[in-house]
C-alpha cells in the first residue's frame, strides 16, 4: 500500500508544484487541441493541417493520464483510467483512417462522447476498479484533498 505523504509522494508533488493547477492548464490545452482536431475533421481539412492537432491532442491526454495517475497505478484499472485508455487508443485509430471521413469523425466524436460520459459519470463507477471488483477512492490528483485512502496495491 502506498500512503499518499511518504517521500515519493511528496517528492512528486515537488516535481509538479500545485497538481491542480498543471491538470487544469493541461486540461484546457487538451480541450482546444481536441475542438481544432475535431472541427478540422468536420470539415474535411487536408491531413497535413491535422495531423498536429491530433498529435497536440494524444500529447495532451498522455499528460492527463500523468497527471491523473500520480505514483500510484490505482488510476489505470479504475474506470476513469480505462474510459482515458479507451479515449486514447481510439485516438491512435485516426492516422490509419485518412482515407475515410466518415470513419475519422465517428471515431473523434465517440472520442468526444466518453469524455463528456466519463468526466460526468457518477463516483461509483470512475472510482470502481475492475480488479479489485470495488470501489477505490485513491487520494491523488484532482480533488485529493475530497478524497480518504488510496490502496495502491492489489
Amino acid at each position: 500500500m502506498t500512503d499518499p505523504g511518504d517521500s515519493t509522494s511528496i517528492r512528486w508533488l515537488r516535481v509538479l508544484g500545485n497538481v491542480r493547477t498543471w491538470n487544469v492548464a493541461v486540461r484546457t490545452a487538451h480541450i482546444a487541441a481536441m475542438g481544432v482536431l475535431l472541427g478540422g475533421h468536420a470539415f474535411d481539412l487536408p491531413p497535413g493541417r491535422l495531423l498536429v492537432g491530433l498529435w497536440a491532442t494524444i500529447g495532451t491526454g498522455v499528460a492527463l493520464v500523468a497527471l491523473e495517475a500520480g505514483p500510484s497505478t490505482v488510476w489505470l484499472h479504475q474506470g476513469r483510467g480505462l474510459m482515458t485508455l479507451a479515449k486514447l487508443a481510439l485516438l491512435g485509430t485516426v492516422p490509419f483512417l485518412w482515407q475515410c471521413w466518415g470513419c475519422r469523425l465517428a471515431v473523434l466524436l465517440g472520442v468526444v462522447a466518453l469524455g463528456s460520459v466519463g468526466s460526468h459519470a457518477p463516483a461509483r463507477f470512475r472510482y470502481y476498479s475492475v480488479l479489485r471488483r470495488e470501489i477505490i477512492r485513491c487520494g491523488w490528483g484532482p480533488g485529493v484533498s475530497r478524497l480518504e485512502e488510496c490502496n495502491d496495491e492489489p
